[in-house]
């Protein structure tokens, strides 16, 4: 049975986050708020936790478009290949905020993630929540939505209703009020030109 561990922005409980980094160092599986859609995740350093979302996603890893939930931009370096300055300029205007960032991956990030794709989407969330269990753990947080298991309702924004899906499923679902039901919007920058792949929430500028 996931644990329910109801956290907030403006006052966040430092206890309570250990205690959602110790269920992910520990291999497990969390459904956290972001700044768009609520999510599932792990510690990316965790392949067996990584494939076990890939399998509720009912996904295979290589094949995934999943991102990382990073703190900030200062380890950037530790997961992507060097980037242009006005990659950086364009991510550093607009972090945090709602938006996936595609960079050509360095050696750092996982094999499991590499096997067929050179890419890795890097997420930094306005969402103060998700960003203070990142920053205690140390790496980032695998992510990827929640959808319900009724393909009408689309994603899920009521985390005691997550929580009711999904408490067999994962190892803890985080409360941090209601969610968006807007996606993130994705941004290519793994080529010479940058394109948006995906809109959705945010306006970059």
């Amino acid at each position: 049975m996931a644990k329910y561990i109801k956290l907030y922005e403006k006052d966040t409980d430092m206890n309570k986050v250990v205690e959602v980094v110790e269920i992910l160092r520990q291999g497990g599986i969390i459904i956290y708020p972001t700044d768009t859609v609520y999510s599932l995740g792990c510690d990316i350093m965790n392949s067996k936790a990584v494939e076990k979302v890939a399998k509720i996603k009912g996904i295979k890893v290589e094949k995934s478009n999943f991102s990382f939930i990073c703190h900030d931009l200062s380890h950037l370096s530790n997961y992507s290949k060097p980037i242009l300055n006005s990659v950086f300029k364009l991510m550093k205007r607009n972090l945090p905020g709602p938006f996936t960032f595609i960079l050509t991956a360095s050696n750092n990030v996982p094999r499991y993630f590499k096997k067929k794709k050179k890419t890795v989407g890097i997420r930094v969330p306005n969402n103060a929540i998700i960003r203070h269990i990142v920053e205690e753990l140390g790496n980032p947080v695998f992510s990827t939505s929640v959808h319900s298991q009724d393909e009408i309702k689309g994603y899920m924004t009521d985390p005691e209703l997550i929580y009711e899906e999904y408490e067999k499923i994962v190892d803890a679902v985080v409360d941090g009020g209601f969610g968006d039901n807007q996606v993130s919007t994705i941004i290519d920058c793994s080529e010479d030109e940058i394109s948006v792949i995906r809109e959705g929430k945010g306006n970059l500028v």
